[in-house]
């Protein structure tokens, strides 16, 4: 069962942010630093941002309030200008060149606010021969040789892990790093600047310990066969009685013996661990072992032990996990069950304090509190 979310200022309490409305990574961002107590203001657009869901449910624009402004209308620009001088941080994830067409580019909100960090959210960069081009998570990791080491078949295609390792590992948690690591520099010297955030950057940066061990010819440059890629027959999944899953990691000595004892397996087959060769054979036999019980019932032996072991959860069912309900990993707010911010801090709490931004729902509130009367005045559209 999720906790209940409560009030909590958070870390980031006092800076001011403006997000231009966007999709994927750039809100993910957004959210962490609205997660961690910014005063986050969504810029969105009328008509809204294209992502397809009901906007109460988008819980990547929860901690944050919307005001409507529409770029390409008359006085559109100069308002969100207006916001940008009050601002300490502004996140846009248009394609190179278009924030500066819609005349809200760096050039302009550095003139405007010498001190503002200006975070740019981009698949390719902001230069390269596919800057300009239209590309998706998927595309990124592939370039990046990311995507080419995940699954556990050397013979078969990649394995897709959603969006998860190019949009959000890749790209949202390097921009939050990139922004926060400006902000402390702007802070110390009264400077601002551009983070141009890449997606092929960061997940090309994410892959640096493999690198290492491809380099010490620890790690071959094919999947299905490593340590970490499902080759190993000690570190991946494994299918039980009921069509569950177990997932396994038992990659010291230590934890390898307890894991086999308590699968069962005998010591002729268990000391396959240390020769390659044989580990199709070994990983056969953990086959077997795991299609004789349900996953419940391969739970409650594992429970407690240093096997590591785990049951492979559904979305659904991840917030009712005994650890993660003791810690409260989820919490219940505005009717949705929904991860809670993260990390964690001992003396500036963050929490889920509103939900998803309704656009356009706080345009009055923001006018008076950042002191903007150009949010509410009428804006003409040039389209």
């Amino acid at each position: 069962m999720a906790a209940t979310a409560n009030g909590g200022e958070g870390p980031l309490s006092g800076v001011r942010v403006v997000e231009l409305a966007g999709i994927g990574p750039g809100p993910f961002a957004a959210m962490l630093l609205a997660d961690l107590g910014a005063d986050v203001v969504r810029v969105d657009r009328p008509g809204g941002a294209g992502l397809g869901i009901d906007p109460a449910y988008d819980i990547t624009n929860r901690n944050k309030r919307s005001v409507l402004v529409d770029l390409k209308a008359e006085g559109g620009p100069a308002t969100v200008l207006d916001l940008v001088e009050r601002a300490d941080v502004l996140i846009e994830g248009y394609r190179p060149g278009v924030a500066e067409r819609l005349g809200v580019g760096p050039k302009e909100c550095l003139a405007r606010n010498p001190r503002l960090v200006y975070g740019r959210m981009t698949g390719w960069g902001q230069d390269g021969p596919l800057a300009p081009t239209a590309g998706h998570d998927i595309g990124y990791i592939a370039v990046t040789g990311a995507l080419g080491m995940i699954g556990p078949d050397p013979d078969g295609p990649p394995t897709v892990p959603a969006n998860l390792v190019g949009d959000y590992a890749g790209g949202s948690l390097y921009l939050v790093v990139g922004v926060l690591a400006a902000l402390t520099h702007a802070r110390a010297h009264g400077t601002g600047q551009v983070v141009d955030a890449a997606i092929v950057d960061g997940t090309s940066h994410l892959t640096s310990m493999i690198h290492g061990m491809l380099a010490a010819g620890g790690w071959q440059d094919r999947r299905g066969v490593n340590l970490l890629d499902g080759g190993c027959p000690f570190y991946g999944t494994y299918e039980t009685a009921d069509g569950g899953h177990m997932a396994v990691g038992a990659l010291e000595p230590q934890f390898y013996d307890a894991f086999v004892r308590l699968l069962g397996l005998d010591a002729g087959t268990a000391s396959a661990r240390d020769d390659v060769a044989r580990w199709g054979e070994l990983k056969d036999a953990v086959a077997a072992r795991f299609r004789t019980r349900t996953r419940d019932e391969w739970t409650a032996v594992f429970d407690g032990s240093d096997a590591c072991v785990a049951p492979v959860l559904s979305m659904r069912e991840a917030p009712a996990h005994p650890h993660l309900a003791a810690r409260g990993t989820f919490v219940e707010h505005s009717g949705l069950t929904q991860p809670a911010p993260a990390p964690r801090f001992s003396a500036t709490p963050a929490a889920v304090r509103r939900g998803p931004a309704l656009p356009g729902a706080d345009t009055a509130a923001v006018a008076r509190d950042w002191n903007t009367p150009s949010l509410a005045a009428p804006q003409e559209s040039t389209a």
